[in-house]
């Protein structure tokens, strides 16, 4: 059976009383269901008079009892630092022995810092404990023992709090997905994750993912879960870097002093500045230069920035998280983008997946769109039943590409909210739109090489194998870079002239085009 051991501080006023008036530290031995084998008296050595005198009396009341006396000066015990700071310490050099014997921290002892800083070392378990509380007796009857209390700070053995909790972080996971009611495992796990890490952390996260995968509305709801959990008070500061190009990157995101750079302009703050308590989220990381990331580092790091054409620093703390589309490790290796500006990037990375490997998320995401475009036309629109099937089965199949992902999703849904009669969409209307889609879909999609060569070939283009349409496609640019025919046939024969007798590049060329009717004048016209 283990041993059960209490840790509290001396009562200086309290335990201090005459025998018959209650006693906290005498007390708490005194508790019949509540055997104490020894209790661990801390105290200042301006009190170890009263220390022993406390200890001689619980050995008289309580016999079985044994008393350490342990001294712990403190100059001041309501400084928080200070208290705190030696309860770690002697926490740290105890020794506890869980395998044989149960600790208690007596909270009804010592002043109301230390009650504090013991929930925390007990909560965060460096003092492997329970919390137990005395009380004097109700009524004033000659008893002196009064009452006892025990708190487990383990949460793990309370289900009802534990189910609390985990309603606390579906309504978190929730925010973080806008509500819908995700289906996509892979998706979830990450969603998860992402909360996880939101709420215990204010290192840089990293948001990777093709164009149209929400990067940017995830940012803002990270922002709004954040704002929740009062890890952050200040604003939202969302930057587009691609659109900072040139001599507007530096001023924009780190502010100028007035006539910076030689012109007349007055102080500007900058958007770093802006974002101090709150959030910045840089879009679109991979296209600042490479001065820009590193001065965006440096404020990450150091929590401050020198504005242009400033002597002085600027002090700004903000929680960064940055968005991409592109590889930044391979940015990296060519030079691109910093190694150690991706380093403190990628200690938090998570990958958004495009709306094709989110399949089984369309539907939801649909209902979604149509609740969003309620919102913006002012009218509930639905789906005929027809037209719903027609539109999921399109949706959802494999050769539907989205190539926009779920910014594709969106446009498309206010579309056919926008022009549904009588706000009812019919399946000619989905008929109309797929075939909208499909078509947007190919343009974007056309090969350069079949367009070169349907603008020369015309009908003719069908009848060339594929293989030749790149071959000729090839030719046809070559040669349009080239002064003339015989400098197009140098560069496009380069490598075999040296074994042939015949080195009439300009020949070899004209014959090759000849091949398919063309000639010099033909492509470079």
């Amino acid at each position: 059976m283990k041993k059960n051991v209490v840790i509290g501080f001396l009562g200086t006023q309290l335990d201090a009383g005459k025998k018959r008036r209650w006693r906290p530290s005498v007390a708490v031995t005194q508790q019949g269901a509540f055997p104490v084998h020894r209790l661990e008296l801390l105290h200042d050595r301006d009190f170890l008079r009263l220390a022993q005198r406390v200890k001689q009396d619980i050995e008289d009341a309580s016999p079985a009892t044994e008393v350490l006396l342990q001294q712990v000066d403190m100059k001041d015990p309501w400084d928080f630092q200070e208290v705190y700071g030696a309860l770690f310490d002697f926490a740290r050099s105890y020794g506890f022995d869980e395998d044989r014997e149960d600790y208690f921290v007596h909270l009804t002892t010592g002043t109301h810092v230390a009650q504090i800083c013991w929930f925390l070392l007990t909560e965060s378990r460096h003092v492997p404990a329970k919390l137990v509380q005395t009380s004097p007796p109700r009524r004033d009857d000659g008893e002196v023992i009064g009452n006892y209390n025990i708190v487990d700070l383990d949460l793990s053995r309370y289900d009802a709090l534990q189910q609390r909790f985990d309603m606390v972080a579906e309504e978190y996971n929730a925010l973080l997905k806008a509500g819908i009611e995700t289906r996509n495992p892979a998706f979830n796990s990450l969603i998860e994750r992402i909360e996880l890490v939101a709420t215990n952390s204010d290192a840089p996260l990293l948001l990777l993912g093709a164009t149209g995968t929400g990067k940017s509305e995830l940012a803002e709801r990270i922002y709004e879960l954040k704002l929740q959990r009062r890890r952050l008070k200040g604003r939202l500061v969302h930057v587009n870097c691609a659109t900072l190009k040139g001599d507007r990157a530096m001023p924009t995101l780190f502010g100028h002093r007035r006539g910076a750079g030689g012109n007349g302009s007055g102080d500007r703050r900058g958007l770093l500045r802006e974002a101090d308590g709150g959030m910045l989220f840089l879009d679109e990381i991979d296209e600042l230069g490479l001065d820009e990331q590193a001065m965006i580092l440096h404020a990450v790091e150091a929590g401050r920035f020198l504005p242009i054409g400033s002597d002085h620093e600027i002090t700004s703390r903000f929680h960064l998280v940055a968005g991409a589309n592109r590889n930044l490790g391979q940015l990296v290796s060519e030079g691109k983008f910093r190694a150690d500006l991706f380093a403190r990037l990628n200690l938090w990375t998570f990958r958004l997946p495009s709306l094709c490997e989110r399949r089984e998320d369309i539907e939801p995401n649909i209902e979604y769109e149509l609740n969003r475009s309620e919102r913006v036309l002012g009218t509930r629109v639905g789906f005929n039943a027809d037209a719903r099937a027609r539109y999921l089965d399109f949706a959802r199949s494999p050769s539907t590409i989205w190539p926009g992902n779920f910014r594709d999703l969106g446009a498309s849904v206010m579309r056919l909210c926008t022009m549904a009669p009588r706000a009812r969409i019919t399946l000619a209307l989905v008929d109309q739109e797929i075939e909208s889609l499909k078509y947007q879909w190919h343009s974007a999609e056309s090969d350069p090489d079949d367009t070169l060569v349907q603008e020369l070939l015309g009908e003719r283009a069908a009848e060339i194998d594929p293989f030749d349409k790149v071959q000729l496609a090839y030719v046809v640019r070559t040669s349009r870079k080239s002064a003339s025919l015989s400098a197009a046939g140098r560069t496009l024969f380069a490598a075999s002239r040296e074994t042939r007798t015949s080195r009439n590049d300009a020949d070899r060329l004209k014959k090759y085009l000849g091949r398919f009717e063309l000639s010099w004048a033909d492509i470079v016209s």
